[in-house]
């Protein structure tokens, strides 16, 4: 049984109970939320040692990160050493985007090592690995890729990014109606291709039932891609985004029916005041269903500091009811990241998650924030260094700038608090 079906049943599996022990969330409450959907668990029945994330509404906002290969640069160390970067950043959950070398051996490699939640998106690796047994994935057979996504479910990844709700009409109203960058999702992109090759409807909707029956047998949650959300602002909530977006609310349904867990993927580049009224659509046509946002990146112009267009997206979309970020990295639009954009991009990830749990209200949220506020006062560093999110960034940007007093080189003995200790005394 799936962890919806048990929630379904009044039942709190091992990860709920694990789940609500780390979050401000009765059991009671979070099996109801499981059972209703709006909570999930990824937690793939063949994924070993696995720390349980949950997300969804009323739980800390989620933070994943996107780590794996290219065709220039496919070294399986350096992923490994960005897997520990996600590990030591305290990251919630990472997937696999390998798309060269040995991609499967690569997600094998990593989900081995990932004791948080690992997923992938199926298509790279068919889109890679097909055409070296000789079949372009343009000539797949939608059989061919179901195999692909039982292999992947076998090997115990926990959750799949697929894109189900790209269809032959939008693909059609696309060309009616041009954007200004297009299809930017590259599995979007693979399957459009697809389609127009063999000049049929996406096989992923059309063989959707089957895999749903995969997904429901090892308990991979669905994420459900949007292959049509907009790369740039001036495409941000067109015609394509929201039509797919209809198109993903009824395959919500359809996946909580058939007992898999399931949760939605939200738009790239958007319009900063366009944010909140995506995240309260997304809700309302996807059943409170769980929304995973890429993004979103709220200015098109600031490459080398995407980490940054993102977290302020990231932090809106969050208080207005996301409930999983994926990161963006300072190499976004780039090039491979490295382990430092990695670094990078999941601790800007991660304060935008904190900031919309404190808009969210989130019990606790904001005793972290006066506990930190307490020890500035204090000019108590020690403490200070233990609740930052940060602590290496804190101890190098102190050492850096030392001072011969004990408050920072910024002001030294004119430290306010110092200045006013009597005061405070």
């Amino acid at each position: 049984m799936t962890q919806l079906e048990h929630a379904r049943a009044g039942r709190a599996t091992a990860e709920m109970k694990a789940v609500a022990a780390a979050e401000p969330i009765a059991e009671a409450d979070l099996v109801a939320a499981v059972a209703a959907g709006t909570v999930v668990i990824p937690a793939n029945r063949n994924h070993r040692h696995l720390k349980p994330a949950g997300i969804g509404r009323g739980l800390r906002t989620k933070v994943n990160a996107n780590i794996g290969t290219s065709g220039d640069f496919h070294g399986i160390e350096d992923e490994r050493r960005k897997l520990q970067a996600v590990l030591d950043c305290g990251c919630d959950a990472v997937m696999d985007l390998s798309t060269g070398g040995d991609v499967t051996a690569i997600r094998r490699d990593l989900l081995a090592r990932s004791p948080i939640p690992f997923g992938n998106v199926p298509v790279y690796e068919m889109m890679v690995d097909a055409p070296r047994q000789g079949t372009p994935f343009v000539s797949l057979a939608p059989g061919r890729m179901l195999e692909y996504l039982r292999r992947q479910a076998e090997d115990g990844v926990d959750f799949m990014t697929v894109h189900a709700g790209l269809t032959r009409r939008a693909i059609e109203q696309l060309r009616r109606r041009p954007r200004l960058a297009g299809i930017v999702s590259r599995g979007g992109s693979m399957l459009t291709a697809w389609m127009l090759h063999n000049d049929r409807e996406n096989p992923l909707l059309e063989r959707f039932d089957d895999l749903l029956a995969i997904a429901r047998e090892f308990d991979v949650t669905l994420s459900l891609g949007d292959g049509l959300r907009p790369g740039a602002l001036a495409d941000g909530s067109d015609w394509a985004q929201l039509e797919e977006l209809l198109t993903l609310g009824g395959l919500v349904q359809r996946a909580r029916l058939a007992g898999v867990q399931v949760m939605v993927e939200g738009p790239g580049h958007l319009p900063l005041p366009q944010v909140e009224m995506n995240m309260r659509l997304q809700k309302e046509v996807c059943g409170g269903a769980p929304f995973y946002v890429l993004g979103p990146v709220v200015t098109d112009v600031a490459p080398g500091y995407d980490h940054v267009t993102a977290a302020i997206g990231s932090a809106v979309a969050g208080a207005a009811g996301a409930d999983f970020l994926c990161y963006v990295t300072p190499a976004e639009h780039l090039g491979l990241p490295d382990v430092q954009d990695v670094r990078d991009g999941i601790m800007a990830s991660r304060i935008a998650a904190h900031v919309a749990d404190i808009a969210k209200g989130l019990p606790g949220a904001m005793d972290w924030d006066r506990r930190m506020a307490a020890a500035r006062r204090r000019l108590d560093w020690d403490a200070q260094e233990r609740l930052c999110l940060d602590a290496e960034r804190f101890r190098q940007v102190r050492g850096r700038r030392a001072t011969q007093t004990d408050a920072c080189s910024m002001c030294g003995d004119f430290c306010v608090y110092k200045v006013l200790k009597d005061i405070d005394a």
